[in-house]
């Protein structure tokens, strides 16, 4: 497959390129800054791009199979997700390139609290209450932007953290996936194990889901 990844030089950026790369795929690697090139894994063909640049998405999007992105505002930029969303809603309108985006777990609901979402618990903290709006408006803009894009919200565990590919994770829809201890865990490298299956072996069309282990 031929694959653009947005965001590709951030944590989880760079293991989904590296993933992708393991698996033969021919991968655009597109970072705002080249200087962070760098930090990419070797293989990669890089590019300097805005995922908030529609003319920009459509160019680096030409003859792909698929896009992903796993762009993340610095702080006090938040709001700014959910644009970049509609920009790739639009550079990608019309072309059949399917989209794949990283998104946030503070929408998900709690399990056994009847539409308790993630966020809206009281021990969620409050210095993460901006992103966690702002991944609430990043899937809000793909499911009401006039579009024909293919794409699907990967919501990961509450807990997402560099760690070790072990190639084993849970799917779930919209409700917090947790262990037997009642954890919500998975690692960036397992998150990009997921993406990639779902990039090769689609099965969720224009929703959202949720990978943990």
């Amino acid at each position: 497959m031929n694959i653009t990844v947005f965001g590709a030089a951030g944590a989880a950026g760079r293991r989904i390129v590296a993933e992708a790369l393991s698996r033969g795929h021919d991968v655009t690697a597109v970072v705002r800054d080249p200087a962070r090139a760098g930090a990419l894994p070797a293989g990669a063909r890089v590019r300097a791009g805005d995922a908030a640049d529609a003319h920009a998405v459509a160019a680096l999007s030409r003859g792909q199979d698929a896009v992903i992105t796993a762009t993340r505002p610095a702080p006090g930029r938040e709001p700014e997700l959910a644009a970049v969303a509609r920009s790739l809603l639009a550079g990608l309108h019309g072309t059949g390139v399917r989209l794949l985006l990283v998104g946030g777990a503070a929408g998900l609901t709690l399990p056994g609290t009847d539409g308790v979402t993630v966020a809206d618990d009281p021990g969620f903290p409050a210095a993460l209450r901006p992103i966690a709006q702002a991944c609430n408006e990043q899937l809000d803009a793909c499911r009401t932007t006039a579009h024909d894009v293919d794409w699907a919200y990967l919501s990961p565990a509450a807990v997402l953290e560099p760690g070790e590919r072990t190639g084993r994770y849970r799917l779930g829809t919209d409700e917090l996936l947790v262990d037997a201890g009642g954890v919500s865990a998975l690692s960036m490298e397992d998150l990009a194990v997921a993406l990639l299956d779902e990039a090769e072996r689609p099965k969720h069309h224009r929703t959202r889901f949720t990978a943990a282990y």
